[in-house]
């Protein structure tokens, strides 16, 4: 069964392991465990890009070093600005040759030990490059290869949230990747003029304490959340949208996820 990154199925994150483990032929074990078994039931898997800004190997080092298929339908890459340019071209070349057709373009999560990529190295003026610019270049480098989405915060000061969001729209993005989203959010349908398929992030741990951060508020550590519950309940409120799995339990969650496709209200 052939899928696309706008059909309605399930888009499940995978993190690389870290440059530093100390256990790397385990962590790339699980890597392969998790991205086969992902990809063998027809949902896309998702690799990020130095999550939390921890030094992280990329997609097209793990993939290529193990062996896995590259199903171009099923598979998204996470790409942020925190690369020198000469890795930047590293990974896009490389991604081209394996076949990835989806990228997903973010600002992404910096640190101290992570370079910036500089807005002259790739032919732009401002002082700092966004998803906007990685979008251009991206385009000027592999025009034609891949499909580009971004990312959307509905807890942002939406005027200015939706602002960039044109922005990214005209720099090429084909689709969107939300923040997580708890239950229905109505900020979510103010995407719906822009025309393009949108993912809705599922926060899949009960730590739902972690995503203070991300919503500008303190949830308290003890707030109860049922992550499968929350699931269900965008399944229902969001049926023409994908949804992007985040800190899945693979031996407890993954195997109950198709129950929850079937099931819309």
């Amino acid at each position: 069964m052939q899928h696309h990154i706008d059909n309605k199925i399930f888009h499940i994150e995978i993190l690389t392991p870290k440059q530093n483990t100390p256990k790397l032929d385990e962590d790339l074990e699980k890597f392969a465990e998790k991205y086969t078994a992902v990809v063998g039931v027809g949902y896309v898997a998702c690799i990020t890009d130095n999550p939390m800004g921890h030094l992280s190997f990329q997609a097209t080092d793990i993939i290529p070093e193990l062996a896995l298929p590259v199903k171009p339908e099923q598979l998204m890459i996470h790409l942020n600005t925190f690369h020198t340019k000469e890795a930047m071209d590293q990974i896009l070349d490389t991604a081209a040759k394996m076949g990835v057709k989806y990228l997903l373009v973010v600002s992404g999560d910096g640190s101290e030990r992570l370079p910036r990529l500089k807005p002259e190295s790739i032919g732009e003026n401002g002082n700092v490059v966004t998803s906007v610019e990685l979008l251009r270049y991206i385009h000027r480098r592999h025009p034609g290869t891949f499909t580009c989405g971004v990312a959307f915060n509905p807890y942002e000061p939406q005027d200015h949230e939706l602002a960039k969001m044109r922005r990214k729209v005209n720099a090429g993005a084909k689709f969107v990747c939300t923040q997580p989203v708890i239950g229905k959010d109505e900020r979510v349908y103010a995407l719906k003029p822009f025309g393009l398929p949108v993912i809705i992030d599922a926060w899949m741990s009960r730590k739902i304490h972690l995503l203070s951060e991300c919503v500008g508020y303190i949830i308290p550590e003890n707030t109860p959340y049922d992550p499968m519950e929350n699931l269900h309940q965008l399944r229902t409120h969001y049926p023409d949208c994908g949804l992007y799995l985040a800190l899945l339990g693979y031996k407890t969650q993954f195997p109950l996820l198709k129950e929850v496709w079937g099931n819309v209200a």
